[in-house]
């Protein structure tokens, strides 16, 4: 399998356009377009039942102390992990793109609502979900698709994963609510073939 977007190459950074947030010269972040990236692929083996796209953020700090922090930076030795920024799941296997915009355009305050798909297709929580638990503002279920907001003083420039999966199952076994951890675990013992794009990002104006 082969998968790739008009919006971006691999290993190059990701437009301001598909991202939650903006670098901001005096508030060092600012809301963004937040659209989802235009992504295709080909090569779909025999077989194939469903489609499932994953896509996580692989640097997140583990630690808070130093993020956001004024006169600090996060260290980039520091150990991180993943942040899942949408999973969708049951998707056609004679899909073969999502245009730019589809399912996202615009930061929705409290989140999406996991209704604005396909049929039968669904949208998993992504990780804002947790990150906003406990703002009065913003909290709420975040579903579907919201792109890259890395804290504005990491020293390291985050990774962005794109996975799509060619799966031997129509449906995934998943109740509503789902997340990213539970889609891998899911479709670990499902997937005929995989491909991935991988691309970058930065609010923090010394690496840009």
């Amino acid at each position: 399998m082969e998968l790739w977007s008009n919006d971006f190459s691999e290993g190059e950074p990701i437009p301001g356009e598909f991202a939650f947030c903006l670098p901001d010269a005096d508030t060092h972040v600012r809301l963004a377009p937040n659209r989802n990236p235009h992504l295709a692929w080909s090569g779909v083996p025999d077989g194939t039942k469903s489609l499932a796209i994953i896509i996580h953020d692989r640097d997140v700090p583990t630690k808070p102390d130093d993020v956001n922090q004024e006169d600090r930076e996060v260290p980039a030795d520091l150990a991180r992990a993943d942040f899942f920024h949408w999973t969708l799941i049951d998707v056609s296997p004679e899909a073969t793109e999502i245009e730019r915009g589809t399912f996202a355009d615009g930061v929705v305050p409290r989140g999406k609502d996991a209704g604005d798909t396909p049929p039968s297709t669904r949208h998993g929580l992504n990780d804002y979900t947790g990150w906003f638990a406990e703002d009065p503002d913003m909290g709420g279920d975040y579903y579907g698709y919201d792109g890259p907001c890395p804290p504005w003083n990491d020293s390291l420039v985050h990774h962005y994963v794109f996975s799509i999966f060619a799966l031997d199952t129509e449906r995934l076994d998943l109740s509503e609510g789902f997340d990213g951890t539970a889609v891998r675990s899911a479709l670990e013992d499902h997937v005929l073939e995989s491909a991935q794009l991988i691309g970058t990002y930065t609010l923090n104006p010394r690496l840009s």
